[in-house]
């Protein structure tokens, strides 16, 4: 009969171990109420509406915020630091226990190990997917995972075995191995985009200062210098052509304002003479206004008899060794526009000196 009872037992134990081996919550024996604790849950329950009481937020509470360290978020730790409870066939000694928590330095051997392999470096065996930022978790047998995947994974087998070597009841330990070389794969490419813009700005630099060999490309070159050159004049003169003639007008009546004041300096007798002595020796006979003789002051050997009414006329003598009729002069001055006059012959301003 004992035997028979240690028969029974063994075998109620090895079906209590199966089926705990398998997740079958309905029908183990080690948590009999945990499928009714879970289903009512769910279960509506009516609220007595004269115990509800609204709560207004005044703001004068302290709300408890949790501020993550950055160590924290960085800190690995074990998912299943407990081992699980042992079945009664594992107890009776029928099924070998589970292994022990791996200690400390046996996860730092495993880590090792999986950085040989490369295993963060590559992509999820699950979802072949880069790592990121994602959590990922390293599991006893070295294998590594994203930690959601390897949770759909088991929900979805049933049964906690490694996806790549098909070990079960394994241990695992988050770390962020993947997250830290992905930072370092970021912080690369930015600096080789920063460094590859520096590096083109410089170079665009040096195009623009530095002129090349070849002979097209030198042609092109100084052609938009000069290109660039000109731009830069018209856009730093002023293209108003009215303003631009009004001030050369304006700086051509200051210098003939300054050359009239140069002229009108009083000349002397002996000036005066030098002057008459030059007109003589251009022998000018007839006023060049009227086309009529001169006075006999001018030319004294000209006079004969007959003709001395056509010298009743005085002569002046400018300044410009030019000779005419006063009256002619007087004439031509009244007809003339402006405040000074100039000679009819060299359009010269001039001073004046009846001759007698």
């Amino acid at each position: 009969s004992s035997k028979r009872d240690m028969i029974a037992v063994s075998a109620v134990a090895l079906q209590d171990h199966i089926i705990h081996s398998h997740q079958i919550q309905d029908l183990s024996l080690a948590d009999p109420f945990k499928s009714r604790m879970r289903n009512t849950k769910n279960i509506y329950k009516p609220v007595n509406k004269e115990m509800v009481r609204a709560v207004v937020d005044t703001g004068l509470r302290k709300k408890s915020t949790r501020h993550t360290n950055k160590e924290d978020a960085e800190k690995e730790y074990v998912l299943d630091p407990r081992p699980p409870q042992l079945t009664l066939a594992q107890k009776l000694g029928l099924v070998e226990p589970p292994s022990l928590p791996l200690t400390a330095e046996e996860w730092g051997k495993i880590k090792e190990r999986s950085i040989q392999h490369g295993d963060s470096i590559q992509p999820c065996a699950i979802c072949r997917e880069e790592f990121a930022l994602q959590p990922q978790v390293l599991l006893s047998c070295s294998h590594v995972f994203h930690k959601a995947c390897l949770k759909a994974f088991e929900k979805f087998t049933g049964k906690k075995s490694c996806p790549m070597c098909r070990k079960e009841q394994y241990q695992t330990r988050v770390i962020h191995d993947g997250a830290r070389l992905f930072k370092i794969k970021c912080a690369i490419r930015i600096q080789a985009s920063w460094r590859g813009y520096i590096v083109r700005k410089w170079y665009k630099n040096l195009r623009k200062t530095v002129p090349p060999k070849d002979s097209k490309l030198r042609k092109q070159f100084f052609e938009r210098k000069v290109q660039q050159i000109s731009n830069q004049l018209l856009s730093s003169y002023n293209m108003d052509l009215d303003e631009f003639f009004s001030e050369i007008d304006s700086s051509i009546a200051a210098s003939r304002d300054m050359f009239q004041q140069l002229e009108e300096k009083e000349i002397s007798e002996n000036d005066w003479e030098k002057i008459q002595m030059q007109a003589f020796r251009q022998e000018i006979f007839d006023c060049p206004i009227c086309i009529m003789p001169l006075g006999p002051t001018v030319h004294p050997a000209r006079l004969f008899s007959g003709n001395s009414n056509q010298f009743s006329r005085q002569t002046v003598l400018l300044s410009c060794s030019h000779l005419f009729h006063h009256t002619c002069l007087q004439a031509f001055e009244e007809f003339s526009l402006g405040e000074r006059h100039s000679c009819p012959l060299c359009r010269s301003h001039y001073q004046k000196k009846i001759l007698k």
